[in-house]
């Protein structure tokens, strides 16, 4: 009788011991060395050129430490290489520096992080044309694309109003042109969805959120799923251009991200949200239920306006959510009827952790507007349906009656 796959929580608990750590270790070893060297320089000349495979030389192209973890986040994506950074945004930023150059245009969804937003103003300012659009609607994505587009942009769940794009068509339409489509998923993360099931070519995840989990590790991720044939993009280094085209789009982005850039992650960080990464489907599991609990009960709140959840029946995609995620993850947000309380009602809240940040082991509540989304402006958070009052929830571990009953008594007039 055939052996079925093991579970995605058994492949990472036991992943270390099975690669044979040595001493039986249950755990990779912790790598600090910034220079590994050689016995023989052929060698070392063979690692810069690339026709060694599998060495070190600096730690800031990588480390063995950081090489198992990309191993594990590979496995999770489903795909044929992963690169990790310094942080979620450094792994974003990465991949539209190495990728774009002045006079090329992307299509983003118009809901997205306000460090991504912020991000698409820096790369205006540097030649490269940004348009977005309401990703909901394929039809909205497909009447921007120019002759000049070369990558399409989404969040899975959109942070913080929760909406989702119209990713099955979004990915046909990405390979019908020949376009390189990105997802963000951060917040569904591999424990609920793999992005590569729907076309995406590559996949971006911030590490500090659900995958590590503890609000302890700044770190990020890029995972090429191979889904894209990077044969057919025109800005790949000419010297990049050898051997397998099914890495030219991993080589440059580690080249020019890490070895120019410097956005590297220590080797500490990397087994820290390894470590971590051992329980994320467990907590993953947690913090949907609760979250779901939680927005059920604001959603019939006398004092909420509107809750935004995908869980919840009355979300506009909550068809999309159910067939694609196995459940609807610990972000929600919602809106005061009376946003002037928000303050005072925030305040009242015992548990939750006024702060920014998400995907913790404690729940944490932020006021969107007045903070994360401050800089951007009236005008553009009016256009990402960012409501004054919006209030963000990030959900932890806690039990689902104390969060529901810490609500209670905040919101009680």
């Amino acid at each position: 009788m055939e052996a079925k796959p093991e579970q995605i929580t058994t492949r990472l608990v036991h992943a270390d011991r099975r690669s044979n750590v040595e001493h039986g270790g249950l755990h990779k070893p912790i790598h600090p060395s910034t220079q590994y060297g050689f016995d023989k320089v052929e060698d070392l000349i063979g690692v810069f050129q690339g026709t060694v495979k599998g060495g070190f030389n600096y730690a800031r192209q990588g480390t063995p430490t950081t090489a198992a973890l990309e191993a594990k986040l590979t496995a999770l994506e489903g795909g044929r290489g992963t690169i990790v950074f310094s942080s979620g945004m450094a792994a974003l930023c990465a991949i539209f520096l190495t990728l774009l150059k002045a006079g090329d245009h992307v299509v983003s969804s118009r809901y997205v992080f306000g460090n991504t937003n912020s991000v698409f103003g820096t790369l205006r300012d540097l030649g490269i044309e940004i348009d977005m659009v309401d990703a909901r609607s394929v039809d909205a994505v497909a009447a921007a694309v120019k002759p000049n587009t070369r990558m399409v942009f989404v969040e899975t769940i959109a942070n913080p109003g929760t909406q989702i794009p119209d990713m099955a068509a979004i990915g046909q339409l990405c390979r019908d042109k020949g376009l390189l489509y990105v997802v963000d998923n951060t917040v569904t993360s591999p424990a609920l969805f793999k992005p590569k099931a729907l076309g995406a070519g590559l996949v971006m995840n911030s590490l500090s959120k659900t995958i590590s989990g503890h609000g302890g590790a700044l770190g990020g991720s890029v995972t090429d799923t191979g889904e894209f044939d990077w044969s057919t993009y025109p800005n790949i280094f000419t010297n990049y251009r050898k051997g397998d085209a099914g890495q030219w789009g991993l080589q440059q982005i580690r080249k020019k991200g890490l070895r120019d850039m410097g956005g590297s992650l220590s080797s500490e960080q990397a087994n820290q949200i390894a470590v971590g990464a051992e329980t994320m489907s467990l907590r993953v599991r947690q913090t949907s239920e609760t979250a779901l609990a939680l927005a059920q009960f604001l959603a019939a709140h006398p004092a909420i306006d509107a809750v935004h959840y995908p869980g919840l029946e009355t979300h506009p995609q909550h068809a999309k959510a159910r067939e694609w995620f196995k459940a609807s993850s610990w972000l929600l947000s919602f809106e005061l009827k009376d946003p002037s309380t928000m303050n005072a009602v925030l305040n009242k809240l015992r548990i939750p952790v006024k702060a920014t940040g998400m995907g913790d082991t404690r729940t944490l509540i932020i006021p969107v507007a007045p903070t994360i989304f401050w800089e951007a402006g009236a005008a553009v958070r009016a256009e990402m349906g960012i409501a004054d009052g919006l209030v963000r929830v990030s959900i932890g571990i806690e039990e689902a009656e104390d969060l529901i009953a810490d609500f209670a008594q905040a919101l009680a007039g």
